[in-house]
C-alpha cells in the first residue's frame, strides 16, 4: 500500500468516524465535504479559462450545473457526475477533479449538481443527469462528448450512456467510470476483504444503496444491476479501479463483460491505492499520477482510430 495511503487510514482510525447510519444525512455530507476540503491541501487549483454556475430545468424540478472552460480548447465535452454515494459530494468537493479533466483534455466539463438521495432517491439523480447532458450537449455541440463519473457518479455515468443508447439520444465519444459500483448485491470478494478500514467501508456502502434506492423492485433495474446490463452499443470505455477498495473487483468484472459484449474497453488499475483517489491528488503523489493514467486513457480512447476490417 502507497505509504501516503496507509498515514492516511491511520489518521481516520485515530478520529474513529462513526458508520453513516448512525449519523443524520447533514453529518454525513459534511464530513464528506471537509474531509473533501482538506485532501485539497492548500493546493493551487488548476488553471482555466472560466468557471460559471446556471440553474437548469430537469424532470422534478431545477438543478445546477458548474461549466469549466479550458484554457487551451480541443473541441471535447465532458459531462461529469461526481460521486459520493448518491447521497453527499457536490460540485464543490470535485471541483479540483474537474478542473483537472478540462485541463488534460483541452475539454468542456459540465459537473452536474444532481439532486441527491434521500431527498431524491433513484430515478431522481439519474434524471437529472440525463437532463444534464442533454443541456450540455445543446450548449456545446459539435463536440467530442464524454459521460464520466467517480464512485457514485461513475454508476449514474454508465445509467446515462444506456439511456441514451436506448433511446436514440446522444451518441457519445467515449465513457469515463472510476471505481463504479456495478452490483447492487454486495457479493464480490473485494468488498468483504477490504469491508473496512480502508477509507470507504463496506457498511457505509449498504447505507448509501438504502438512501438511493428505496424501492427493492429497481436493485435490478439495468441502471442499478450495471454489472448485469446490457452493454452492447456502448461507446468506448475507461474503467479505473483501486487496489485496495471494496469495488475493485466489480470494476474489474463490468470491464470484462463490457469487452465480451463488443465494447472497446481500456481497464486502468491504481496499485497501492483505496477508493477515492482523484479526490486525493493533491496530497498524495500516487493518486496525482494514478489521475494522470486514467486521463491518458482517455486521451487515447479519444484520439484512436478505428482499423478498417
Amino acid at each position: 500500500m502507497d505509504r501516503f495511503i496507509r498515514a492516511l487510514i491511520q489518521w481516520q482510525a485515530a478520529d474513529r468516524p462513526a458508520p453513516a447510519r448512525t449519523l443524520t444525512v447533514a453529518q454525513v455530507r459534511r464530513r464528506y465535504a471537509d474531509s473533501a476540503a482538506r485532501t485539497c491541501g492548500g493546493a493551487q487549483p488548476e488553471p482555466v479559462a472560466a468557471v460559471s454556475d446556471q440553474l437548469i430545468d430537469g424532470r422534478g424540478g431545477r438543478f445546477r450545473v458548474r461549466t469549466y472552460l479550458p484554457v487551451t480548447d480541443r473541441g471535447r465535452l465532458v459531462t461529469f457526475l461526481h460521486g459520493g454515494g448518491w447521497t453527499v459530494g457536490d460540485v464543490d468537493t470535485h471541483d479540483g477533479v474537474c478542473r483537472r479533466i478540462a485541463a488534460a483534455l483541452g475539454a468542456v466539463v459540465v459537473s452536474v449538481d444532481y439532486r441527491r438521495a434521500p431527498e431524491h432517491p433513484y430515478p431522481g439523480p439519474l434524471q437529472d443527469g440525463i437532463a444534464a447532458s442533454e443541456w450540455a450537449a445543446g450548449q456545446f455541440p459539435g463536440r467530442d462528448h464524454v459521460i464520466a463519473g467517480d464512485s457514485a457518479g461513475a454508476g449514474l455515468a454508465l445509467g446515462i450512456a444506456l439511456h441514451h443508447r436506448d433511446h436514440d439520444g446522444i451518441t457519445f465519444a467515449a465513457q469515463l467510470l472510476v471505481y463504479p459500483p456495478a452490483d447492487p448485491s454486495m457479493t464480490s470478494a473485494s468488498l468483504h476483504k477490504y469491508a473496512s478500514g480502508y477509507l470507504a467501508d463496506l457498511d457505509d456502502l449498504r447505507w448509501y444503496y438504502e438512501q438511493y434506492v428505496t424501492d427493492p423492485a429497481h436493485a435490478s433495474d439495468p441502471a442499478i444491476d450495471l454489472i448485469n446490463a446490457d452493454h452492447r452499443g456502448l461507446a468506448p470505455t475507461v474503467i479505473g479501479t483501486a487496489e485496495f477498495d471494496g469495488l475493485h473487483d466489480e470494476g474489474v468484472e463490468l470491464a470484462a463483460r463490457m469487452a465480451a459484449s463488443g465494447v472497446s474497453v481500456e481497464h486502468v488499475p491504481a496499485p497501492g491505492l483505496v477508493h477515492g483517489y482523484l479526490l486525493l491528488a493533491d496530497v498524495v503523489p500516487a493518486a496525482a499520477e494514478a489521475t494522470r493514467e486514467v486521463l491518458a486513457a482517455l486521451e487515447r480512447t479519444l484520439t484512436s482510430v478505428p482499423v478498417p476490417n
